[in-house]
């Protein structure tokens, strides 16, 4: 009796370790960063070839076991560091803040397909593909690259306010030149908004003017080009190649900053080996 006591015992003492050793391994899985990697890439892949409908339902009903994958990620890392210091890192938000977005993604397996063709389900499972923005975080420098991004957004900030700010004032002149004649461009302040905006980005800028001139007199049509070349000219090609250059400029900045710190060690380095060498030789000529 005792004998078959201690063999079930010994058995489950092996399963408890087997589970153990399994968990471990999941756990550690989760934990490594390439092996999320491989998981959001293949979920990619897998969204990519689902738009084709190639296998029928078969990949609709594949797609939620990467979500379910992901919340299992996300609940292995806040049981591994608690839940305050899991948060804690802005990577470990973001991911948080995605995967809640992807889990309508999960509805294919609890409704039924008449539920599924809902407007607002199917505006709500196209958030899914947001869980590819997790491998942002894998770039490399992408730490820095972000610092840099927010450094220039704050040096530039007025800069491109004041170009929105402009693109609005001659929209409004626009549409009340032109909205009699090419409404269809600047019917409404909008409109004429984005397409002036479309305009400074070099963006089909010819037909506009085309148009208004085959719509109006030579006159007309003569001035409104010439309007319009000025518009492009000092827009689309000084006004967005200024605001590039300001913003790239304050991205690099920092860079600059440390070249011109390590230059100054450099030169004090180079200024203390220049008096030892002048020393050595006086010592020499006495």
């Amino acid at each position: 009796m005792v004998a078959k006591f201690l063999i079930i015992f010994d058995s489950i003492n092996n399963i408890k370790n087997m589970i153990s050793k399994l968990w471990f391994r999941i756990k550690s899985c989760f934990l490594n960063d390439y092996f999320i990697l491989c998981l959001i890439l293949a979920n990619a892949i897998l969204i990519f070839f689902q738009e084709f409908k190639l296998n029928g339902d078969i990949l609709d009903y594949l797609e939620p076991v990467f979500t379910i994958l992901f919340i299992i990620e996300i609940i292995i890392k806040i049981r591994e560091y608690g839940f305050s210091k899991y948060l804690s890192v802005g990577w470990n938000r973001f991911d948080f803040i995605i995967i809640l977005v992807s889990i309508p993604s999960l509805g294919v397996i609890f409704f039924n397909d008449s539920i599924l063709q809902l407007n607002i389900f199917l505006a709500l499972r196209v958030f899914r593909v947001f869980k590819f923005f997790r491998v942002i975080r894998f770039f490399p420098n992408v730490s820095s690259l972000i610092i840099s991004i927010q450094r220039a957004l704050r040096a530039s900030y007025i800069i491109i306010v004041g170009f929105f700010l402009t693109v609005f004032i001659i929209s409004l002149v626009t549409c009340a030149l032109y909205k009699n004649i090419v409404p269809e461009y600047f019917g409404n302040p909008l409109q004429s908004f984005y397409n002036i905006f479309r305009l400074f980005s070099i963006e089909g800028w010819y037909e506009m003017p085309d148009l208004i001139a085959s719509r109006t007199s030579m006159t007309i049509g003569f001035l409104s080009k010439l309007y319009f070349v000025l518009l492009l000219l000092c827009g689309g090609i000084l006004g967005l190649s200024l605001v590039n250059s300001i913003f790239v400029d304050a991205m690099v900045i920092d860079n600059n900053d440390e070249l011109q710190e390590e230059v100054s060690e450099l030169s004090k380095k180079i200024e203390k080996l220049s008096e030892k060498i002048e020393e050595l030789n006086k010592n020499k000529q006495s």
